[in-house]
């Protein structure tokens, strides 16, 4: 048997529509690290791995790929965080492609354009929500996830979520994700945030349920794949479900996100066509076919 053979329920030319899948990954932490890996296990192809920053004993006992001689040394730093992840995507399919930067995402916005969807592992609600909405705006599907640890009188509660927003579907703001007095409270705290408990095996449930909802996305797997949810994530019961408030407006349209503000507001059509088209010295690959849902939005949004 061949590697993907045991996966092959996910339907004809299903290896072959991972291995053409872009995915945008930012941040690459607990929950990113393990989206990475496996994102790669699955066979997909093309990663733009973002994060600036890099290992440390903090986040060692979480991060994926993580080995203590990636640690700071007295004469060096810590490993990055995105060369972890390329190092991880490369260990399991080495003709995979990485596009690897230690850098706010916001740097290389123009790489995330490209991408068939984009997976968030953001820490605060700010950040959240503008990753959200540059995915709204270029019409991409956005999974975000999160996790934290509440303090109750008896003990701790670890919960977190996973929520896909689709473009003309509830986003974060719909699902209460996105809430302005948590805008507000960042305001006020600031370069205050300290550190938050975390641990690995949240991660891995959350990631594990984001990667199913982007193979469903990304490979003809479901005949009608679920176009947008919010899956909260109770720790100590060891359950997932949906969220109650999702179930009462998922079938609303979304307020936050009109149809008419998408695309590039600096594109400049005159541009394009005085840049005289490069001369090709070698063969090149084919460019793949977009995705079908890439295809239905852009035939929506004439």
């Amino acid at each position: 048997m061949k590697w993907l053979d045991r996966q092959s329920f996910l339907g004809i030319n299903s290896d072959q529509a991972l291995r053409d899948a872009v995915i945008g990954l930012a941040g690459l932490g607990g929950g990113g690290s393990h989206v990475v890996q496996q994102l790669a296990h699955v066979g997909v192809g093309n990663f733009v791995v973002l994060d600036d920053d890099s290992i440390d004993d903090t986040n060692l006992n979480r991060l994926i790929g993580g080995r203590h001689g990636d640690l700071p040394k007295e004469s060096r730093p810590g490993t990055d965080k995105v060369e972890i992840a390329r190092r991880v995507i490369v260990d399991i399919n080495p003709a995979a492609k990485v596009y690897a930067r230690s850098a706010l995402w916001q740097v290389e916005a123009d790489r995330l354009k490209g991408c068939d969807l984009i997976v968030g592992g953001l820490d605060s609600v700010r950040a959240k929500s503008e990753l959200e909405g540059f995915s709204r705006r270029f019409l991409i599907p956005y999974l975000d996830m999160g996790m934290d640890v509440h303090a109750l009188d008896d003990g701790y509660l670890i919960a977190g979520q996973v929520a896909l927003s689709m473009p003309g579907c509830p986003c974060l703001r719909c699902m209460g994700i996105v809430r302005q007095e948590a805008l507000d409270e960042e305001g006020r705290n600031y370069g205050a945030a300290g550190g938050k408990p975390q641990v690995v095996w949240p991660n891995g449930v959350l990631a594990s349920t984001a990667v199913g909802l982007a193979v469903q996305i990304l490979s003809p797997w479901l005949p009608n794949p679920i176009s947008s949810t919010y899956l909260e994530y109770d720790g100590n019961s060891h359950t997932i479900k949906e969220s109650a408030r999702f179930a009462r407006i998922k079938n609303l349209p979304c307020p936050h996100y009109p149809s008419n503000e998408t695309g590039d507001p600096s594109f400049d059509v005159r541009k394009v066509l005085d840049t005289p088209a490069p001369v090709q010295n070698v063969a090149t690959a084919a460019i793949p076919a977009p995705s079908w849902w890439r295809r239905l939005f852009g035939w929506l949004a004439i």
